[in-house]
């Protein structure tokens, strides 16, 4: 079908699952960190904004952190089902690391999670904010040991290879790999942002609405400050990201830029546009601007970066994705950084809030963060082809070795059941979007009791169906 094999079924089928669970993590680190802030300003300013806020992204966070950690528990599984034999080559690196993840972040999210959601009225002000800080330190805490297992692939180091098995040498190598750093930050900023103009999204939405009130108007300031502030640092990072895979993994690079072939001493170009043909081995309608790939890539105006006819045909990354996948996440970048900057000149003349261009902008870039993320992702991951394990397995080597009818069974039945269940766990999240915060909602009080409404007995029940907040009294009145 399509001229696919099993290898290239069982391939799309983690592409898919892992495109759905990047999304939810991602607005969970950056949601958990914005009800922390949150939560502080009410503290300090006591402004019953901030906690009208604060009950309203926890309802979206709850249902959000659910979709999460079910979506996760399918990736897990298939290292076993699907990639046995890179589990088998690698597991004694990957293992250690994903466990430590659970150990560390999972148990400690889990374990302040229900203070968090539930335990407004229940406990004292200053342990409810430490529980809400320990949930964004937990999500923070989840990412390093992930982007340290992922980054261990891209630059294995600390290890060796016995009986054709990694062997774990050096674990403070084997997790500060030369690509950690970078990736640990660029996967965390992208988040903040996208959580950013997410929320600035819905703020937009409603002021286009006439819904115009203090909450809306916190929503959608502190969202462009975070635009302004953290887009053009992540475009810095992504520099620095971009000359560590230089150095590390350079054919990456030339597939990145569609770059076949040096001329003699010529600096390399910048090719804008175009399209690279694998079989062709040329890029054709290429755009290109002298120099600049020489003075992006290498920060000089003299060397040249290398070229994807300098690597064997079955070690080139597939040009033709990567390229436009990278394209795709840079333009979004750009895209934020001029909404961030664009909200500034506005802020500065009193239109923040009542520009309708600039609030249709902000509207239409809610999901920018994400879609970004996704581009990144896939560039990050298909560029490393083909290899599972940079320089050491081969993708082909790494799965399974299913049939073709099982592969497409199985992800026939994943694109069911996904679109399915969290088509309609992002329905329900938007919808509670769309509601909006409720302006002094917390001034409702009730203490609850077995079988009363603000008494949940599950974590989704965080987002009630009307809208209001589980046990969300004015204030927490207790002290520790």
């Amino acid at each position: 079908m399509f001229g696919l094999e099993a290898l290239d079924l069982a391939r799309i089928q983690f592409a898919f699952t892992i495109s759905f669970h990047i999304l939810f993590p991602a607005i969970t680190i950056g949601l958990a960190s914005y009800l922390a802030v949150l939560e502080g300003l009410w503290l300090k300013t006591h402004n019953d904004t901030y906690r009208d806020l604060y009950h309203f992204w926890s309802k979206i966070f709850a249902v959000n952190f659910g979709m999460g950690v079910v979506s996760g528990l399918v990736m897990a599984y298939q290292f076993g089902t699907n990639w046995s034999r890179f589990s088998d080559f690698a597991g004694s690196v990957t293992g250690p690391l994903l466990t430590y993840e659970v150990l560390t972040a999972f148990f400690l999210e889990a374990g302040f999670l229900g203070v968090m959601l539930f335990g407004w009225n229940k406990v004292g002000r200053k342990l409810h904010f430490f529980a809400t800080v320990m949930v964004a330190i937990g999500t923070l805490i989840s990412t390093f040991w992930i982007l340290a297992s992922n980054s261990w692939m891209q630059t294995p180091q600390g290890y060796e290879i016995v009986n054709g098995q990694v062997i774990p040498v050096d674990w403070l190598a084997i997790i500060f790999n030369p690509s950690f750093p970078y990736r640990l930050m660029h996967m965390a900023t992208a988040a903040f942002v996208a959580t950013a103009f997410f929320v600035g999204s819905s703020a937009a939405w409603h002021l286009l609405r006439g819904k115009d009130n203090p909450a809306i108007r916190t929503m959608l300031s502190m969202a462009m400050w975070m635009a302004l502030i953290v887009a053009p640092i992540q475009a810095v990072i992504g520099d620095f990201h971009g000359l560590n895979t230089l150095k590390h993994q350079p054919a990456k690079i030339a597939a990145i830029e569609g770059h076949w072939e040096n001329h003699g001493d010529e600096p390399t170009p910048l090719i804008l546009f175009g399209w690279p043909d694998m079989k062709a081995e040329k890029t054709r309608f290429a755009v290109e601007i002298p120099y600049l790939g020489s003075l992006i890539l290498t920060h000089s105006l003299d060397k040249q970066v290398p070229a994807l006819k300098e690597f064997p045909p079955e070690d080139r990354p597939n040009s033709t994705i990567v390229f436009w996948s990278f394209r795709i996440m840079v333009g979004l970048g750009m895209l934020m950084i001029f909404t961030g900057l664009w909200s500034l000149w506005l802020r500065k003349r009193d239109k923040l809030y009542t520009s309708r261009p600039f609030l249709y902008l902000a509207l239409w870039m809610g999901p920018s963060g994400l879609i970004a993320i996704l581009a990144g992702w896939f560039t990050t991951e298909i560029g490393r082809q083909p290899w599972v394990v940079y320089g050491l397995m081969r993708t082909a080597d790494a799965s399974s070795g299913h049939s073709f009818v099982q592969m497409s069974i199985t992800l026939i039945m994943f694109v069911v059941v996904y679109f399915a269940l969290f088509g309609a766990g992002l329905g329900y999240m938007m919808r509670l979007v769309r509601k909006g915060p409720k302006i002094d909602e917390g001034k409702e009080t009730n203490e609850g009791g077995p079988g009363q409404k603000r008494t949940p007995a599950r974590p989704l029940s965080a987002a009630d169906d009307d809208g209001t907040e589980a046990d969300n009294s004015p204030s927490l009145t207790k002290e520790i």
